[in-house]
């Protein structure tokens, strides 16, 4: 899920494997406001949700990137310009669709989190399932190629992983100014400043934000504003999804 900047207030989100290949916009509410075709693409397990710059426009980039299983060789990002929904709601055709495959450089990774640098390029993150909580960059220069991308390992983040207690990654979102990288859990929030290089260091001003319990599946966040999250959850059981806005300790 991320705030979407063209339309101030309101929210893009997806559904995960085997969904639509559509995005929905929405309110901190949960109303239904549209859904809008991602032309050409298809879910084999949608994760994340992105938001950055693409040449002189703001693009949402997908990335189809989940792998529970560890076995996909290629993932997917799907990059487009984010849809003017009047425009969308008459014609009833999305925005065209950049597709690029992506692999790792030391075998697959299942991905729920990402976050386009200012520059362009997109960070992927791992869930935490095997060799900790890895980061790893796709250049802005390899939209366009024609070619599988192999991202470059960035680093790897102090979060002890734990499928038992919930401290996996489910989402990242970087910061307005492109200072702060929030990266969530199923139970947590941790925050990180990027340098040059776009390597992330904790913050010694933000401690880690305690979520536990308040979401049935945490599973998207964004920065509504500077100094503000916007959570999001999937339904779980009769537990419908939920939508939280949050200020953590050191905003």
């Amino acid at each position: 899920m991320i705030a979407s900047r063209r339309h101030l207030g309101l929210l893009w989100t997806l559904n995960d494997s085997g969904g639509d290949p559509v995005l929905f916009f929405t309110d901190t509410t949960g109303a239904a406001l549209g859904t809008y075709p991602v032309r050409g693409a298809s879910n084999v397990d949608w994760e994340a949700l992105g938001r950055g710059t693409c040449g002189d426009a703001v693009c949402l980039v997908i990335g189809d990137t989940g792998d529970n299983s560890e076995r996909r060789s290629m993932v997917r990002l799907y990059r487009m310009v984010e849809p003017d929904t009047a425009a969308v709601a008459k014609s009833g055709v999305g925005p065209p669709v950049e597709s690029l495959g992506v692999g790792y450089p030391d075998g697959p990774h299942d991905v729920e989190a990402l976050y386009v640098e200012p520059d362009g390029a997109v960070v992927l993150v791992t869930k935490g399932r095997h060799g900790g909580i890895l980061t790893f960059r796709v250049s802005a220069s390899a939209w366009g190629t024609g070619r599988t991308a192999t991202a470059t390992r960035l680093d790897s983040l102090p979060i002890a992983p734990s499928l038992t207690t919930g401290r996996v990654v489910t989402d990242a979102a970087i910061s307005p100014d492109g200072q702060l990288v929030a990266v969530r859990t199923y139970r947590d929030v941790s925050f990180f400043r990027r340098d040059a290089a776009g390597r992330l260091h904790p913050d010694p001003a933000r401690p880690v934000c305690d979520i536990a319990g308040l979401e049935p599946q945490g599973e998207g966040v964004d920065w509504w504003d500077q100094s503000t999250l916007v959570l999001s959850s999937e339904r779980v059981g009769r537990s419908a999804g939920t939508i939280t806005l949050l200020r953590c300790p050191g905003a």
